[in-house]
């Protein structure tokens, strides 16, 4: 497998954690994002958004961290990273949908102001963001994963990486103790990798 990453990314992270975790072998292929290597022929032909990550599974393209997330779940197998029942895949499905929204327009979308300068409003990013954390700190008031699972799931991953990072978009941790230990149980997962940091907002 080949996985075109960008270090700074946290839609990439959330993949490249999840191919480790799992222990699946993978290349990371740097997608110089910088100089607008997303941009050109090669790299639209994967993707046509010239969004990262890709991930190549000998010639099977896939797009979307949370498509590749699904993807490799069910690749390794029947496992709690994915579950079949129905009501715990719907919940999975539900904190997956909190990723691609209030994740990306909250806590990332503020990280994206500090670390690369986007014009977003801050206020109203940072108060997304507290919005959505306060709702995770009540669901894992009494559960130890996101989904209400015994195991870890993909929504787990697909949230870890910009609730962690989300300090550098000057959005406060300390509010959230119960979020907070959730970070450290994922990071106690054999086979994590951290997300790169950056000196920017609270982290600077």
């Amino acid at each position: 497998m080949k996985l075109y990453h960008y270090p700074l990314s946290g839609h990439a992270h959330r993949v490249a954690l999840f191919l480790s975790v799992v222990g699946i072998d993978h290349e990371l292929v740097n997608v110089d994002m910088a100089a607008g290597a997303h941009r050109q022929p090669g790299f639209l032909a994967l993707n046509a958004f010239g969004e990262i990550p890709v991930l190549d599974d000998n010639g099977i393209i896939i797009a979307d961290s949370l498509a590749i997330l699904v993807y490799t779940a069910r690749k390794v197998g029947p496992s709690h990273w994915l579950p079949t029942d129905p009501v715990a895949e719907a919940r999975v499905q539900r904190w997956l949908s909190v990723a691609a929204g209030k994740i990306a327009y909250g806590a990332s979308a503020a990280r994206l102001i500090t670390v690369f300068g986007k014009s977003f409003n801050a206020e109203e990013v940072i108060g997304r963001a507290h919005a959505t954390l306060a709702v995770m700190e009540q669901a894992l008031q009494d559960q130890r994963w996101i989904a209400e699972t015994e195991a870890p799931t993909i929504a787990d991953i697909a949230l870890y990486s910009y609730v962690e990072r989300a300090p550098e978009g000057n959005v406060d941790l300390s509010g959230y103790p119960a979020v907070r230990a959730w970070l450290r149980r994922v990071e106690t997962l054999p086979g994590f990798v951290p997300f790169q940091r950056t000196p920017a907002g609270l982290e600077a």
